[in-house]
């Protein structure tokens, strides 16, 4: 080929690369002015003339992307801490009986509320009837000997020491008879508390050893939950406290309550804390046994709240979009807390920031930004 039209080749293709050149890359223009090529190339039509308000070799300016970008709200950062613990009645005791006897009458069922003091159950107590009968003839005639006696030393019939030995039978017999009295009100079984009367479990004619227990009553008005929590939070208790509580059989029951009692140490071993709080069973819908999921709320300080649509995650972690003097800003920031509604942040926000929820996916720093509406303050 001759060496003309090899360099006319050479000409045509280094023109072209030039010309691509300063279409795709913007800093070249500067260049290619330096060089005295850009102007003809702009004569010739291969590169289009800048705008006359533009400055020669400047990029075209991107235009501002739309967002919606909020005020982020501040709100105190709250540290729950749950724990499942066992209800019992406020007060409980077992119905036993002090002596032993076959059950001769019951005068309670199952399940029935009972007020402190209310006779339940009677053992069979013909025995000590007869001890009582037979205390009180004897009182009787120690009595009668006493004052016989004590009549015959005023005569002068009778001696000091006859007196004296009639008194101590009298009193003998008076403790004689405040036994059988004793005795025999053992056989009656009555309420020690008011509550409500467990599962029976003697039947009329039964033989009751001494000791055995007959029922158990429990006051379940308000129920007490013992449960543990870490040793992180002790500081933060007191009795009086607000708790929350759901039985896990009803988790969408919520009740109120307040601690009742702290243990007056750590355990070692699991490094908690044993407590107790008092839950009021309005309706008498709780019993005592059931599992109880315990909670207890903290608040802390305050920090910036974002909707979770403006956590973005980057090589770095996480980062929110934030606005400041119309451009838009990347922030690097540290999740502290977070549910549905809002995630506590840790970032460099700053007074009049805004932080981007809708438009995230098309920004860049430093970009401009417009706003798809005036944020609410």
């Amino acid at each position: 080929m001759p060496l003309w039209k090899q360099a006319l080749m050479t000409g045509a293709v280094v023109a072209a690369a030039l010309v691509l050149w300063a279409l795709f890359v913007p800093a070249a223009r500067p260049l290619l002015t330096g060089l005295g090529v850009l102007e003809p190339m702009q004569r010739i039509g291969l590169i289009a003339a800048p705008d006359a308000e533009g400055e020669a070799g400047a990029p075209p300016a991107a235009p501002a992307t739309t967002v919606v970008a909020v005020v982020p709200d501040l709100r105190e950062m709250t540290d729950v801490v749950t724990a499942i613990g066992t209800a019992r009645g406020v007060r409980a005791a077992v119905l036993a009986a002090e002596v032993p006897g076959r059950l001769a009458s019951l005068s309670v069922a199952s399940g029935d509320f009972v007020e402190q003091g209310a006779v339940l159950a009677e053992l069979d107590s013909e025995a000590a009837r007869i001890a009582l009968d037979r205390s009180q003839l004897l009182l009787r005639d120690a009595q009668t000997d006493f004052a016989r006696l004590t009549q015959l030393r005023q005569s002068g019939s009778g001696t000091e020491l006859q007196v004296q030995e009639a008194e101590l039978a009298l009193r003998s017999a008076e403790l004689e008879l405040r036994q059988a009295e004793f005795d025999l009100q053992r056989h009656t079984l009555t309420a020690p508390i008011s509550g409500w009367v467990g599962i029976i479990e003697a039947e009329i004619g039964d033989l009751i050893p001494s000791g055995t227990e007959i029922t158990r009553i429990e006051d379940r008005s308000s129920l007490l939950v013992e449960f543990r929590v870490p040793e992180r939070v002790v500081s933060r208790l007191a009795p009086g406290d607000a708790v929350f509580a759901a039985p896990l059989a009803d988790p969408g029951a919520r009740l109120e309550g307040r601690i009742t009692a702290l243990d007056n140490r750590v355990d070692q071993t699991s490094r908690s804390l044993r407590v107790q709080a008092a839950i009021e069973n309005t309706g008498d819908r709780l019993r005592a046994g059931m599992a109880i999921g315990i909670e207890l709320a903290f608040t802390g300080d305050a920090h910036p709240a974002v909707d979770p649509l403006a956590i973005q995650w980057g090589a770095d972690g996480a980062f929110v979009w934030a606005v400041r003097g119309g451009k838009a800003l990347r922030l690097d920031i540290r999740i502290l807390q977070r549910n549905a509604e809002a995630v506590l942040i840790e970032a460099a926000l700053e007074p009049g920031d805004l932080v981007v929820t809708e438009g995230v996916q098309v920004l860049r720093p430093g970009a401009a930004v417009t706003l798809a509406q005036e944020p609410e303050t």
